[in-house]
């Protein structure tokens, strides 16, 4: 009886082997057909997400064009001689830019939309900022001295817009 065992033994150990075997197998095949479709997936989306993205992209180009101090004294005459309310009218302009575009932000990376509010900001307050100095008594003293900053040291729209571009360029 003995002997019944040895060789029942002997044969179930290839066959526990192959079992074995062929589990991890079938589970490398499960796992890599999973990852498969999540790859597919995920492609599938980025396709679908991309135009959304470089769309939210070209928005806030926009706005940093049209919030740049130089774009924006063009676009905005002053309605009267008072600096105060001209000044009111700008900050109210740019207000307005940024929440018609605050909705895109869901679509760009959180250093991006930092960078376009921090040049919003800036913007707004150099235009305060020129409103206080002395000489600046008149909306067209505002913008004739907001025009010269600019060109002197250049408008906060300018580094927002650069990166925006280094991050699309990342996208390819």
């Amino acid at each position: 009886m003995d002997f019944d065992i040895v060789p029942l033994l002997i044969s179930l150990i290839p066959a526990t082997l192959i079992t074995i075997i062929a589990l991890y197998f079938f589970k490398l095949h499960t796992s890599n057909e999973e990852g498969r479709r999540r790859f597919l997936l995920h492609r599938e989306n980025q396709k679908q997400a991309l135009p959304l993205r470089l769309q939210a992209y070209e928005r806030m180009a926009l706005f940093l064009e049209r919030i740049s101090p130089g774009k924006l004294l063009t676009r905005m005459a002053p309605v009267g001689d008072e600096k105060e309310q001209y000044i009111s009218l700008l900050v109210h302009t740019i207000d307005q830019e940024f929440e018609h575009n605050l909705t895109q932000q869901i679509y760009v990376s959180d250093e991006c939309w930092n960078t376009i509010k921090t040049a919003k900001n800036t913007t707004i307050a150099m235009i305060r900022k020129v409103g206080l100095k002395p000489e600046v008594d008149s909306a067209d003293k505002l913008r004739e001295v907001l025009l010269t900053e600019i060109i002197e040291k250049g408008s906060p729209s300018d580094a927002a817009l650069t990166g925006i571009k280094t991050e699309i360029s990342e996208l390819f």
